[in-house]
This record gives C-alpha cells, sequence and structure tokens, in this order.
C-alpha cells in the first residue's frame, strides 16, 4: 500500500484529520451520505465523491519520520544537510556543489540570513531548498492549521511552479509538505488545503495577500521567508505587496534573499528584511553564464518570421525558446509557425494557468519543440534540453536579456542563443551591451550604420570588442539601414 505521508503536492482533498475521526460523524469508508447530512463543508461537487479524500482517511496522527536516517557521506552532508534530503540528490544529478550552493549553505545552515547575487540557472533552488528543509525536518510535528514554517516568495507562476516540483524531488522519503499558491488557479481549492497547514508555502505576492486577506493563511509562525528572484518582483510592482507581508511575519526569522542584479531599491529591501546577512554574489550581476555561444542577427522587421523559420528548421529536433515582447505578437508568431509546419506552444499573460502548465509539460516532454514566450517565462523554465533561445524581440529591459538567454546552457550543458535586431531596436541592443559590459558578436545580416559607429568607439560604457569572426568593428558608409528585400542582402 502506498504509504500515506507520501510529499505533498497541490492535491487540494488530501485531508489532515487523525485516524478514525473522519469529517463527517458517523459516516464509514464506502458509504455515500447524502451531501450536508452531517454539516460542514462537503469535499465534493456534484455528489461525486474524490477518492483522494477517501485515500487520506487512514492518515496516522504523528507518523513524522517513516524511514530510518542514512548513513551517507557527500559533500552535501559535509555541509551540514540532512542525509534523509542529500540521498535523493544524486538520482536528480546533483552529485557536487555549484559554487552558489558551496557558498550559501553553510551559512544557511547556521542560521544566518542571506544575500545572494547570482544568475538564473546556477542553482540557487537547492542552495535556499536543502538547508531549509535540513532545518524543518528537526521541528518533528506536524504545522498547525492554516500557518506554514516556510514561505518562499516567487514573481511568476512558472517560478513557483519549478520551485515546488524542486521541493518536492529533494523532500522524497520525508514527511515535509509544501503546497504552491497562485494567480489562475481555484482560490477556493487553495482556502480548503492551507486550512491543515503546510511545512514549505511557495506563493506569488499577489495570490498569497488574496488568501490572507480571507483568513485562509496565518504568517503568525511562519520562521523562515525566501524571496528569489527579487528584483524581478520589484520590476512588476510587487513592493507594497512585500512590505504588506513582512508586516505580519516574526521579527525573529531567517531571511533569504536572491537576486540577479542589485538596484537601489533592492539595497533598501534588504537593509529592511535582512539582519547581518551573509553576503554571496556568483557571477557578476548582468553576466551571461560561460557557456551560452551568443550571436546578434541585424534583419528587417518584416523578415524575422522568415529568418527564425531558417533558424528552426536546421535544429528540428531540438527544444528551441523564443521569445517576444508582447502577448498578441507572441501569440500571433505561435499561429505562423504553427501554420508552417512546427510542433509549437505559447506561453503569455493571456493564456488561463491550465494552458501554460499543459503548455510547459508538453515541451518538457518534448511532444512540442519550439515554445514562444514573453518575458513571464524569462525566469521560470528549468529544462536542461533547451539548446536555442532565440530573442526574436529585444527586451525593454535589458537585464531581461540576460534572464532569457540563461534558460540554454543548464546543467553544465552549452546552448546557443541569437537575437534578432531590426533598426528600430539599435538602442535596446546598445542597453544590452552596455548592461553587459560586453559586445555581443555579430552572426548574420547587415550592421546598420549606428550599430557600426557604436561599435567602432569601442562598444558601450569601453567594454571589450566584438569577438574574432564579428562584424561589429568593421566601418561602413554613413547611409541609412538598408531596406532592400531579405534576398537582396548580404547574408
Amino acid at each position: 500500500m502506498k504509504d500515506s505521508m507520501t510529499n505533498e503536492t497541490s492535491r487540494p482533498n488530501r485531508s489532515g484529520k487523525p485516524a478514525g475521526k473522519p469529517r463527517f460523524q458517523g459516516q464509514s469508508h464506502g458509504q455515500n451520505k447524502p451531501r450536508g447530512e452531517h454539516g460542514g463543508k462537503p469535499h465534493f461537487r456534484n455528489d461525486k465523491p474524490n477518492t483522494n479524500h477517501r485515500r487520506m482517511r487512514a492518515e496516522p496522527e504523528e507518523k513524522f519520520i517513516r524511514r530510518a536516517i542514512p548513513e551517507i557521506d557527500t559533500p552535501f552532508t559535509r555541509m551540514g544537510i540532512d542525509p534523509r534530503v542529500a540521498i535523493n540528490l544524486e538520482g536528480l544529478g546533483i552529485e557536487t556543489p555549484s559554487p552558489i550552493q558551496e557558498k550559501s549553505i553553510p551559512g544557511i545552515v547556521a542560521g544566518r540570513d542571506l544575500l545572494g547575487l547570482a544568475q538564473t540557472g546556477t542553482g540557487k533552488t537547492a542552495a535556499f531548498g536543502l538547508p531549509m528543509l535540513t532545518r524543518l525536518l528537526n521541528i518533528g510535528r506536524k504545522p498547525e492549521p492554516r500557518t506554514c514554517r516556510a514561505l518562499i516568495l516567487a514573481p511568476t507562476r512558472e517560478l513557483a511552479t519549478q520551485i515546488a516540483e524542486n521541493i518536492d524531488a529533494y523532500a522524497v522519503g520525508t514527511p515535509i509538505r509544501q503546497f504552491r499558491v497562485v494567480g489562475g488557479a481555484s482560490i477556493n481549492v487553495q482556502v480548503m488545503r492551507m486550512e491543515r497547514g503546510v511545512d514549505v508555502l511557495i506563493a506569488t505576492p499577489g495570490r498569497l495577500i488574496d488568501l490572507i486577506e480571507r483568513g485562509a493563511v496565518d504568517l503568525s509562525q511562519t520562521q523562515y521567508l525566501v524571496l528569489d528572484e527579487a528584483d524581478q518582483m520589484l520590476d512588476i510592482g510587487f513592493i507594497h505587496a512585500l512590505r504588506r507581508i513582512a508586516k505580519m511575519l516574526p521579527r525573529e526569522r531567517q531571511t533569504l534573499l536572491f537576486s540577479a542584479t542589485m538596484p537601489k531599491l533592492m539595497e533598501e529591501l534588504a537593509d529592511s528584511y535582512l539582519t547581518d546577512p551573509l553576503k554571496v554574489a556568483v557571477n557578476p550581476p548582468g553576466q551571461a553564464a560561460a557557456k551560452i555561444e551568443q550571436g546578434v542577427h541585424f534583419v528587417n522587421q518584416g523578415d524575422k518570421a522568415t529568418l527564425l523559420a531558417e533558424y528552426l528548421s536546421k535544429h528540428m529536433n531540438e527544444l528551441a525558446i523564443v521569445f517576444g515582447r508582447t502577448k498578441h505578437g507572441s501569440e500571433k508568431l505561435s499561429k505562423l509557425l504553427e501554420k508552417w509546419g512546427y510542433k509549437v506552444a505559447a506561453i503569455h499573460g493571456n493564456k488561463s494557468q491550465g494552458q501554460r502548465e499543459r503548455a510547459l509539460a508538453g515541451f518538457r516532454a518534448g511532444e512540442t519543440k519550439v515554445l514562444v514566450a514573453t518575458d513571464v517565462a524569462a525566469r521560470g523554465i528549468d529544462i536542461p534540453e533547451v539548446a536555442h533561445v532565440y530573442n526574436y524581440d529585444l527586451p525593454n529591459v535589458p537585464e531581461n536579456y540576460v534572464h532569457r538567454i540563461g534558460r540554454t546552457a543548464r546543467a553544465g550543458r552549452d546552448g546557443r542563443a541569437i537575437a534578432f535586431c531590426a533598426p528600430a531596436e539599435i538602442g535596446e541592443l546598445r542597453a544590452i551591451e552596455k548592461a553587459m559590459k560586453a559586445q555581443i558578436p555579430v552572426v548574420g545580416g547587415e550592421v546598420p550604420f549606428e550599430a557600426s559607429k557604436m561599435r567602432e568607439r569601442g562598444g558601450p560604457a569601453g567594454g571589450r570588442p566584438a569577438a574574432p569572426g564579428g562584424q561589429g568593428a568593421r566601418k561602413r558608409p554613413a547611409r541609412r539601414p538598408s531596406r532592400a528585400p531579405k534576398s537582396t542582402q548580404r547574408a
């Protein structure tokens, strides 16, 4: 029989009541009493019982540790990670700590607050998740109703989902229960699930505020707070929600803040939330991972779709993510690619949560090869098989370029990122190169005069010259960018 203490996922109807005390007094296993006969809230609609509810009625009151503590010696156990957690890492392909994990885990295990500066894809989830689970395992009792012992805030639904999946994988074989609350899903289901409390709550700030206002979440017993991708939460306007949430948390808590950039507002946030933090920096902010082969292809705006199809046709069996700037533009592009015969899905703000999750699941399984997305997916996709990232439209926020291309070259693999730059996007390209303090090698198209002059001056902010073989340093006559059809332009 499957153990009743399996890790909690998003199954909302799982009962936390002790054995022998069903929700409807007098109702035994297998009986179908009329709805509402015994009072209280029914666990099903339209008189259709939920099989998960029946399965969970025999859950014991205090069977908290169901597996003996293994005797293992790994780099993670030597840093203080509980063996019951560390034993799961080898099966996940995590054998040696990444730099951010090596620098962060000992301090977190010791109870220090932490300010981590690291790009996406560097192993941040394990850096805060493993020591957090280690500390939670030492509590030895279940959380109280509507409470959570650890709160992880993420800016997007996709990132929250990714974190929840990782926490589940790290906690296999332990009694730790996590639950994810995001917009786009049934808030009533989330309210019912929080009635039993959870060990780890992963949430987007907006939905968490909604649940707090309904009295469904009590943060008075939250001992650990993690702000992941905090700079993006500030970019999309969650600062007021963060301040409101912080007032509900205990003063005595451990706070971990991770960010890819360090703007002035982030410094103020760190000063307000953290107490004598350990500061860890991996990769200078704004720089891409070393294994990403970058390039920029200059092209007229109207020729981008055809150029994208040419690139995709060269790697038909490899996964690729295409980033657009707008919801409508991304949807239009995905339908065009589908019409041309590509296996494509789309993720953007106009998609429901279910549609977004199905699109990601199909892409992860390889059923679709191309994922067209807006910046909602720039930090929420961790799929090592992604080999190519195409910036169909350059981002308005320069830092988002690094986050976008960070979807490839993950888990030690190589990756390629190509940016399509139209004449009207020269300013965005210059801002991106200035933020990275480096030039992106030119891999195709005719370099517009404005871009050529920018590179002749030594690149943005005195950056290094273009990579060998690039066309960025070559002089060109003073003329307007070519408007000739793509077929007549020099490749």
